[in-house]
Formats: structure tokens, sequence, C-alpha cells
């Protein structure tokens, strides 16, 4: 069976699962093997996820799965993220009760996040569509790669996106199993849908803190709106990556300066 889910087309035989380890098959169809499974669930700043212009000073419910359908070898959450992980059943409605019942903490909704949240597009997908009747807000903390008709469904549904852009050269993005074209087109569609978007670049050592990709992610982000928010986020050594160096802080403060001659709104983060 063919998962359509994201550009990976994955041939998934029955009982098996897909390179996002979160969607297989059973009785000849595609599932979503992660729904309801919620290993991480906290309270957060909303400028964590990070989101510096959406409703700043307030926090927001943050629920995680397991799986990805991309492989950094620097991923923060490598835990959850690179194969099925042991978690407790949460129904959406469970899940947006919770939500609910933490508006007197300051909630304004749910964000989904730490593990790749497209990979359990169904369960976020039931979920965002309740909430928006509870009168709260979605957020989607994601890499983008998710199918465009499925991207523009969810949409509908999403009120910011941070999503995260890594490189701007498809040779870089493939090597990590990414697909440039279809976050650029995700990431303007998000925005042509009126929904709230921030970018996020993590400067890794080696892989993107060459000044030439930069200027072309800086240069993609202003094509699509120059008034979107830029990350540039500080790498620090984890998972396959512990033997690299924090990124240079001056490398971070050249790029600042770079995006800030195109760009309105740029934040530097990890720093």
């Amino acid at each position: 069976m063919i998962c359509t889910n994201c550009p990976h087309k994955c041939d998934i035989s029955e009982g098996g699962t897909g390179r996002c380890h979160a969607r297989g098959t059973s009785d000849g169809k595609v599932i979503c093997k992660n729904y309801g499974r919620v290993t991480s669930l906290a309270l957060d700043p909303i400028e964590k996820k990070p989101l510096a212009m959406f409703h700043p000073g307030s926090k927001i419910l943050s629920a995680g799965s397991y799986g990805c359908n991309m492989h950094c070898m620097w991923c923060q959450n490598d835990s959850i993220s690179r194969g099925y992980v042991e978690a407790d059943y949460l129904s959406p409605e469970e899940l947006c009760d919770i939500a609910c019942r933490k508006t007197g903490q300051g909630n304004i909704g749910l964000a989904y996040t730490y593990n790749e949240p497209s990979v359990g597009y169904e369960f976020v997908y039931d979920c965002a569509r309740l909430v928006r009747e509870m009168g709260m807000v979605n957020v989607m903390v994601t890499n983008g790669l998710l199918d465009p008709g499925r991207f523009d469904a969810l949409s509908a549904h999403i009120d910011a996106y941070n999503i995260d852009l890594k490189t701007s050269d498809p040779q870089k993005y493939a090597s990590i199993g990414g697909d440039l074209d279809v976050i650029i087109r995700n990431i303007k569609s998000a925005s042509d849908h009126g929904c709230h978007v921030e970018l996020t670049t993590l400067v890794v050592p080696g892989f993107n803190d060459d000044e030439d990709d930069f200027r072309r992610i800086v240069q993609v982000t202003a094509d699509t709106d120059p008034s979107i928010p830029l990350h540039i986020t500080r790498f620090f050594p984890a998972a396959q990556y512990t033997h690299k160096h924090p990124t240079d802080i001056k490398v971070l403060r050249h790029f600042y300066d770079m995006a800030k001659t195109e760009l309105e709104n740029v934040f530097m983060g990890n720093v």
C-alpha cells in the first residue's frame, strides 16, 4: 500500500510501517499508528514554540507523539522521532478537554509539537477541529513536509505555524529526507490561507552555516512575505552530532544582520 501523507510515498507491506515509523498498514489500508499516542504534554510559553508575534506572553498546551518523516542527524527530540515509543492514549476529546481546563492557567489552545506532528495527520486534524469549536487556537510546529492537499485542508483549522526552513539547497534537504520545493510551497500556502507564519532556521555547523545558503533562506522568506518572522537559532550538540561544537555566536550575529536588511522581524534563539 502506498502512503500518500507526504512526498516520500512509502510503499508499506501489510503490518509494516513507513519511514516515519508512525504510519503503517492494516487490513489493506494505510493507518495512523500513532493516533492518540501522546508521549509529551506540557503547558509552555508560546515563545518556546518559537512564536514571537502570536499572542506574546501567553501559554499553550503542547502535545507530542512519536515519529518523523525526516532524519536530521542533530535532532533535539531524537528519543521520540526515530521509532515507536510506548505512550498513553488520549482521544481528541480527552486532549481537548485538558486544554480547555488549562485556560485558567493562561492556556490559549493546543500546539502540535515535539515530534513531527504531520505524520499523525488524522489525530492533529481531529483535535484541531475540536479546539476551534471550543474557541481556542491551534498551533503547529512542523518541518513542512506534508502532502500539499493535506496541508491545505489542515490549514483551514490552524491559526499559527512555525515551520522549519533548514536550508535553501535541494540536495542538502534531500540528504536529510526533505523536499525543498514542497516545503516552500507549503510555507507560501500557509501565508496565503491567512495563517500566522513564523520560520526557524537552526544554524548547524558544517550543514547550513555558509553565507550563500543563508542568503537564499532570507530571499525565500522575503519573497513569501518580508514581515514573516525568521528565527535564527543556535545549534547545540545532540543525537548523532554530539561531536560538533555549538554554533559560533559571531556567525549567528552576522546572519542576523544579513536577514535584517531584507526582513522586518528577525530573532536569535538559544543564545
